[in-house]
C-alpha cells in the first residue's frame, strides 16, 4: 500500500485555491468557527461533509461567489472549528447545537436571512436549521443525503454494508476512536477513497486539509459524536417534529453511482419532511461538489437565483 507521501504526490493540485477568498475565525457562543469569505451579494452559507471541512467547496465557490456572498464554515468538531466537550445525552453534538452555532455565526457577520448549500453532515444540520430557524432560512440545497431518521428506518443490510461508518461510529467511546486514532491517516483514505470514484475528487490542497485536522484525537472523538447524536438525540428531535415539515424550497440532489440511489428513493423521504422539494441524481457518487463540481454549480445557480435576489 502506498504511503501517504505518495497519495498525496499523485493527487492533482487545484489551481487557484480559493482564490480572492479570506479566511476567519469567528465568536460564537461555546468557541469559534473558521470559515472562508469571498465574492458579493447574497449570503449563501456552506456546510461541508464528514470526514472533510469547508476546503470541501474550493472548486464550486469561487463560482459561486460571482453572484453570492459566499460563506464556507467549518463544523463544530470539524477542521479549524471549535470542539466542545460532549455530554451524556450528545446534545453538544446534535444537529440543533451545530445549528445553532451557526445562525450565531451568521448574526456575527450581520446576516439575518441567508441561502444554504451542504453535503452530508452539513445537510443534516441544514435540515435542522430549516425547521428550527425558518425566519433565517431562505431555501436549502442538499448533496447526497436523504433525511437521517428516515434513512435508518429504511436500511438494510446492504445499505450497512456500504454507510458501515453510520452504524460502527455511534458505538461507545472510546471504542471506534481508538481504532481510527492508531492509524487516522488508512483510515481517511479508506473512508474518502472507498467510495464509487476512488482517490480521483481529491487535491493535494484539499486532502492535504482532510487529512492534517482529522488527526487531531479531539477531531476524531467529536466526529463520533456527530454520529452518537444522529442515531440517538437528532432523531428525538425529529420525532418531537412529527407533522412539521420543511416549509422553505428545497433541492436535494444526489449520485447516480452512490449509496442513495442504490438503497433509497430520495425524493420519497424527502418528501415526508419538506413540503416542496425538487431534485434528481447527478452523475457521480458521494463527493459530487468534488467529482462534477460544474454540474453543482449550475444547479445551485438555477435553484438559488429563483429565491435569492
Amino acid at each position: 500500500m502506498d504511503s501517504i507521501e505518495d497519495v498525496l504526490k499523485k493527487l492533482p493540485v487545484a489551481a487557484g485555491f480559493f482564490a480572492g477568498f479570506e479566511e476567519r475565525l469567528i465568536d460564537v457562543p461555546d468557541g469559534q468557527i473558521f470559515c472562508r469569505i469571498g465574492g458579493s451579494g447574497p449570503a449563501l452559507l456552506m456546510l461541508h461533509g464528514y470526514p472533510q471541512t469547508s476546503a470541501m467547496w474550493h472548486l464550486v465557490a469561487p463560482k459561486l461567489a460571482e453572484h453570492y456572498t459566499v460563506i464556507c464554515a467549518d463544523l463544530r468538531g470539524y477542521g479549524r472549528s471549535h470542539k466542545p466537550a460532549t455530554v451524556e445525552d450528545h446534545y453538544s453534538y446534535s444537529k440543533r447545537a451545530m445549528g445553532n452555532d451557526m445562525i450565531a455565526f451568521m448574526d456575527a457577520l450581520g446576516h439575518d436571512r441567508f441561502l444554504m448549500g451542504t453535503h452530508d453532515r452539513g445537510s443534516r444540520v441544514g435540515h435542522r436549521m430549516a425547521l428550527d430557524h425558518p425566519d433565517r432560512v431562505i431555501a436549502l440545497a442538499t448533496l447526497d443525503i436523504a433525511p437521517t431518521r428516515e434513512m435508518y428506518r429504511e436500511g438494510d443490510s446492504a445499505f450497512a454494508q456500504t454507510y458501515w461508518h453510520w452504524y460502527w461510529l455511534t458505538q461507545p467511546a472510546p471504542f471506534p476512536e481508538t481504532l481510527i486514532g492508531a492509524d487516522p491517516d488508512f483510515y481517511l483514505m479508506k473512508k474518502c477513497g472507498g467510495a464509487a470514484a476512488g482517490m480521483k475528487p481529491f487535491y493535494q490542497q484539499s486532502f492535504g486539509e482532510y487529512l492534517k485536522y482529522f488527526r487531531d484525537p479531539a477531531a476524531i472523538h467529536a466526529c463520533c459524536e456527530d454520529y452518537r447524536a444522529g442515531y440517538t438525540i437528532d432523531i428525538a428531535h425529529d420525532d418531537a417534529d412529527e407533522g412539521r415539515k420543511v416549509a422553505q424550497p428545497m433541492l436535494a440532489l444526489w449520485g447516480a453511482n452512490g449509496a442513495i440511489e442504490k438503497h433509497f428513493d430520495c425524493l420519497a423521504l424527502w418528501r415526508e419532511r419538506a413540503e416542496n422539494v425538487q431534485g434528481h441524481a447527478l452523475p457521480g457518487a458521494h463527493y459530487l461538489a468534488e467529482e462534477v463540481p460544474d454540474l453543482v454549480v449550475k444547479e445551485f445557480l438555477e435553484f438559488f437565483g429563483e429565491y435569492g435576489k
